[in-house]
């Protein structure tokens, strides 16, 4: 569970009524709002959510869901207790309503269950940054997107599953709006509820072990080589610790945890969830994985009494919930021998995904299984995770037909290179491309006026940067859209830099087909397929560029910001500098790599001079005195704070 947080208020209640207004009227919301907010108001707006919804629309909730059971005692003991209006909400891990109590105000009626309070259905709202975040998160009154929730003020605090570092849920107290929200008058509460709902969970944790074990034994009772993983722990018996090398046994590992995790957050989910590495929001600590590589029995089995009515056979690792698009058992190969395969299936209880069990295949089903995936390969493109899979197979089927496509991500996810490459797939002329960033007027236009003159068509156009896009660009692409809906149109889009109301207009229209791209640190699983992908060929006289296994966890644990953009140009500045042979040691990559993530909580202001630390050092080649002097600081001072923010043994 989260701690408490003392974050000073924000802007009075009238100036951010007065800034809400400006935006919802396509005017900027002025410098004081703050740029997270300003950026969750424009993400509605991307959604498409309608500021004047008069309820939160429904999806189908889950069929008694374990966290509920588990909360209700907890809940059923606060709720009466409430005073003042306040009423409490219990979401799970996609933001879904699973239970209301306490007062009825604003949408907290009892037909909760079901309401779809996440940031693509009503916007700006705590329970959805608390998950998001992993952090308790209050918004009070204006900064709500939605009309109906401008006079309520609402507190959330996520609830963490054992052991895993994930949030299960979240707990909201809803109150009346105060004109000086300085703190929520039900946070103390909403803290209180959410500890004693997961000491709930925390006893009711053993069942899905044993049902781990089982489905682990289940499988070796027919002599096959199997694993069996959880994201915290892993079951692997002597077959397979004989077949399997322990790089491979990590990647299955992480494989099992996204599994998952896009079970829980469902296929938009996975894209903007925690990364792959088994940690949660925040450095929340997941658990060591438990190796059992030699012995009969795992190590983390549970105790046979632990079994119960939900034994052995109520779950089988076929037994797949939706989402419809995990249904089929995931089959890859693995570099550990000629021909040897992995066939993963999840394992579910009580319509939870628990942990998955991997059993070694033959080498005939590899050999089907290339076959049935050879079509899918696009030129160009590296990378076998799920996340990037499942982003560029819904790119490349949308790229079946000409039409516009609009690829989002962060920058240097790989936007332009999946672009290049559905382009070739569709096998059409060589593209006309326009980056918007580098504003060179009249390209846009000129291509929209030959394309709308010859009703056979034209090139088509890769428009990257298309946040950046002018007003006579803007207007050219709308009527183009408007007199030809299918046009041969691939475009780049990175969120985050503020739109006037013409390109929101644009972006809207372009979303109904597009695809969203994980970052770097989603995929960590594909990096040492990129590591191999820009090392390249070497110089004459010099040996290829190979890399240490300390190297590769401390690229694994980076949070990317440049994802594999960044990464590229690590792996140049690595090439370039070294003088030494053999794999690259972790002494040799850029400080900021060396560095291990910061070992406690941070400030706002700590991370910020924690950055700026380390892109000094990265700028003047690690050496601490250049660094210490464009900072400002002394010597003295600049190693103090890197014992401070455990940096000094990098």
């Amino acid at each position: 569970m989260t701690s408490i947080d003392d974050t000073p208020a924000g802007p009075a209640l009238s100036s951010l009524r007065r800034a809400r207004d400006r935006f919802l009227g396509g005017r900027p919301p002025g410098d004081g709002v703050p740029e997270d907010l300003a950026q969750a108001w424009r993400r509605a707006r991307f959604f498409g959510v309608p500021r004047d919804l008069t309820a939160p629309p429904r999806v189908r909730p889950p069929v008694d869901p374990p966290l509920l059971a588990a909360a209700r005692p907890a809940l059923d003991r606060v709720a009466p207790t409430l005073s003042g209006g306040m009423g409490l909400v219990l979401v799970d891990s996609r933001c879904r309503a699973l239970w209301s109590g306490g007062g009825r105000y604003a949408g907290t009626s009892a037909d909760v269950a079901g309401l779809d309070l996440s940031e693509k259905a009503v916007g700006h709202n705590s329970a959805a940054l608390a998950l998001r975040t992993g952090r308790r998160a209050e918004v009070h009154g204006p900064e709500h997107f939605l009309d109906l929730w401008q006079e309520v003020s609402a507190v959330s605090v996520p609830l963490y599953e054992p052991a895993a570092g994930r949030p299960a849920g979240a707990v909201t107290v809803v109150a009346p709006l105060a004109e000086d929200p300085t703190a929520h008058p039900g946070a103390a509460i909403a803290e209180a509820t959410a500890h004693a709902v997961e000491t709930e969970l925390l006893g009711r944790a053993r069942p899905p072990e044993r049902l781990l074990l089982d489905a682990y034994l289940r499988q070796r009772a027919d002599g096959a080589a199997v694993v069996a993983l959880d994201g915290s722990s892993r079951l692997v018996s002597p077959e397979a610790a004989r077949l399997l090398s322990h790089e491979t046994l990590t990647r299955l590992e992480r494989r099992a945890t996204a599994l998952v995790r896009d079970a829980d957050t469902g296929p938009e989910g996975a894209r903007t969830g925690a990364p792959a590495e088994n940690t949660g929001p925040e450095g929340a600590r997941t658990g060591t994985p438990a190796e059992n590589t030699g012995q009969e029995g795992p190590r983390s089995a549970a105790p046979e009494e632990s079994a119960g009515p939900e034994g052995a056979h109520t779950a089988t690792p076929e037994a797949i919930a939706a989402p419809e698009e995990f249904a089929v058992p995931e089959e890859f190969a693995v570099p550990d021998g000629a021909g040897l395969t992995v066939r993963m299936s999840r394992l579910t209880h009580g319509g939870e995904v628990i942990g998955a069990v991997a059993t070694v295949c033959p080498a005939a089903r590899r050999a089907r299984a290339a076959e049935r995936h050879d079509h899918d390969r696009l030129p160009g493109l590296v990378g076998t995770s799920r996340p990037w899979r499942l982003a560029v197979s819904g790119a490349t089927e949308l790229a079946r037909s000409a039409e516009p496509l609009l690829l989002i991500g962060e920058a240097g996810v790989g936007k332009t290179a999946l672009a290049r490459a559905l382009l070739t797939l569709r096998g059409a002329a060589a593209p006309r491309v326009v980056d918007a960033a580098e504003q060179v007027p009249g390209e846009v236009p000129r291509w929209c006026h030959a394309l709308a003159e010859r009703e056979g068509g034209g090139p088509p156009l890769l428009l990257r940067h298309a946040e950046r896009l002018g007003q006579s660009d803007v207007a050219a692409l709308l009527s183009l859209l408007e007199r030809r809906p299918a046009v041969p149109l691939v475009a780049t889009h990175t969120p985050g830099a503020p739109t006037g109301p013409c390109l929101s207009r644009l972006l809207d229209i372009l979303s109904a087909r597009s695809v969203a791209l994980p970052p770097l640190r989603e995929r960590v699983e594909d990096i040492p397929a990129l590591l191999t992908a820009f090392t390249g060929h070497p110089s004459p006289g010099r040996p290829p560029l190979t890399w240490s296994l300390d190297a590769r966890r401390a690229l694994e644990q980076h949070t990317w910001p440049g994802n594999v953009a960044e990464l590229a140009h690590v792996v140049r500045e690595v090439a370039e500098r070294r003088r030494a042979t053999g794999p690259v040691r972790r002494e040799e990559l850029p400080y900021g790599l060396r560095v291990p993530p910061a070992t406690r909580r941070l400030s706002g202001m700590e991370r910020a001079e924690r950055t700026a630390i380390l892109e000094a050092l990265r700028r003047h080649g690690d050496n601490k005195a250049r660094a210490a002097e464009s900072l400002g600081i002394g010597r003295a001072t600049l190693y103090r704070k890197l014992r401070a923010y455990g940096m000094d043994q990098a």
